[in-house]
């Protein structure tokens, strides 16, 4: 099964992401729509492009616990994406700091002049 994204209508304060699933083996497409409250990007700080790839994820959650019906990116569904970016930069943060410092080139050692 492909999901492909075909656009959005705003309504209001809501968007509404429009998807089609089509099945490889035939014809055929199933649509879904995910509808979510804008102020939630806001209140998150989560950019608004990122909206598609999150109703994906929440299509694709959804049909794997057999959830059926009208689909809705949550205060909690974008919670947690934002405390997951949060946790990653944090963690790449550390990982820069805590890399290898450099050393001072042995006394005799060719220099670079970027050097400081």
């Amino acid at each position: 099964m492909e999901l492909r994204y075909m656009g959005f209508q705003q309504k209001q304060n809501r968007r509404l992401y429009r998807f089609d699933m089509n099945d490889a083996g035939t014809k055929s497409s199933i649509p879904h729509v995910v509808s979510v409250d804008m102020e939630l990007f806001l209140k998150h700080h989560v950019g608004i492009q990122e909206g598609p790839a999150l109703c994906a994820q929440k299509i694709n959650a959804d049909l794997e616990a057999d959830r059926q019906g009208d689909h809705e990116l949550t205060n909690e569904d974008i919670l947690a994406y934002a405390t997951d970016r949060a946790v990653a930069a944090e963690r790449k943060a550390e990982a820069r700091r805590s890399g290898p410092a450099r050393r001072k080139p042995e006394p005799g050692q060719p220099v670079s002049p970027w050097w400081r």
